[in-house]
């Protein structure tokens, strides 16, 4: 299905591979997820596949989503500690980033206790500051359960799928499911309980893989031991604090899933919406934009030269986010909705995690972010 509309999407944006290209580099793992089924004799297409992409002679980190399962990553780390040096297997062990949801077979804290020096997110409300088993707590709390509880609902619901998804919208929008188990949410459809994992390594001005801290669409996280991340949670409810570092984001990233599914349907690009592009005092990247101010001095924020691909009128929104920072009081922020805004320094500030939000008038809104992380100089 996705072969049949993929003209369709790089019609839109560059960077759609054929599908054959994409059933390449499928590989199988092995059914047996046990922790019994880790060892000689049991490598997998999977397994080998991601020391082979590990070894590659690329800069840039090997990102692993985990969604079902950590058994195919456990042998392939049980394969190089066996046999290289322990000096390669740091080197091996430095270029992955994993994020889990949840521990779904016993390779996960395996992974996690015999390989401390590996970065490892572990999104789950049972995940503890421990490594101990912690007492159980309700899963439905957990950072990746906000891409369908809390926030406003109504952008999960069936007839949100039915109208932005499932009908009008091609083949591959045909093949997504009507209903699945949300409880509590009442809709029981959109679902996508495993899509934080892949949200957070993808770059979009908000977040940077190599901070869990900072927060994005993929959630926000704390560090509780070396290289080890837990759900973390923002103040913007109550049972929500860690599903609120997802929901946080819904009507973006579901505007832009929508957008998408536009785009499957549309082989003209002027038939669809596109991402404005926000620009942060001159940087027209997606990279977090790092500042430095003395305590009392005035910070100046620009969005000057943020565009709109489609000639939409644009609005801008600045905010504070405090938790990322450590910051206990919002700090006021002049021009907020305006293209450019200043705050003051706080005397007491670590750091000062400014939010620079872009929104055009199409259809659907499509956003985008920039982030200013504002340190103390002295």
């Amino acid at each position: 299905a996705y072969g049949q509309v993929r003209a369709n999407l790089a019609a839109h944006a560059p960077g759609y591979p054929p599908a054959e290209r994409l059933l390449a580099v499928i590989k199988a793992g092995d059914p047996d997820r046990r922790l019994s089924a880790v060892g000689e004799g049991r490598d997998t297409e999977g397994s080998r596949w991601i020391i082979a992409a590990a070894d590659r002679q690329d800069p840039r980190p090997l990102d692993i989503a985990i969604w079902g399962g950590a058994h195919d990553l456990a042998q392939a780390l049980w394969r190089v500690r066996k046999e290289r040096s322990p000096e390669e297997l740091k080197r091996f062990l430095a270029r992955l980033r994993v994020h889990s949801i949840e521990h779904q077979d016993e390779t996960g804290p395996w992974i996690v206790n015999s390989f401390p020096d590996l970065f490892f997110i572990l999104s789950s409300s049972n995940a503890g500051v421990s490594l101990e088993n912690p007492l159980p707590r309700d899963r439905r709390l957990s950072v990746y359960r906000g891409m369908y509880l809390g926030g406003d609902e109504s952008l999960t619901s069936r007839e949100w799928i039915d109208t932005h998804v499932r009908i009008g919208h091609g083949p591959l929008g045909a093949l997504y499911p009507p209903k699945t188990w949300t409880a509590p949410n009442p809709h029981g459809a959109l679902k996508e309980g495993d899509t934080p994992s892949w949200f957070y390594f993808l770059l979009h001005g908000l977040n940077d893989p190599a901070h869990p801290e900072w927060g994005g669409w993929g959630g926000r996280f704390r560090r509780v031991r070396d290289h080890y991340y837990v759900d973390a949670e923002d103040r913007l409810g109550t049972p929500d604090g860690a599903r609120a570092t997802v929901w946080r984001w819904r009507e973006g990233f579901q505007n832009a899933f929508a957008a998408r599914m536009d785009w499957c349907a549309a082989p003209d690009r002027n038939q669809a919406n596109h991402e404005p592009a926000a620009v942060l005092n001159g940087d027209a990247t997606r990279r977090v934009l790092r500042l430095s101010a003395k305590p009392g001095e005035r910070v100046r924020l620009s969005a000057a030269g943020s565009s709109d691909p489609d000639g939409h009128a644009l609005a801008f929104r600045w905010f504070h986010y405090p938790e990322p920072g450590g910051s206990a009081e919002a700090i006021a922020i002049d021009g907020a909705n305006g293209a450019e805004a200043s705050f003051l320094m706080p005397r007491d500030a670590k750091e000062v995690h400014v939010i620079l939000e872009v929104k055009d008038n199409g259809t659907p809104p499509l956003f985008a972010w920039r982030r200013a992380v504002v340190s103390p100089g002295f």
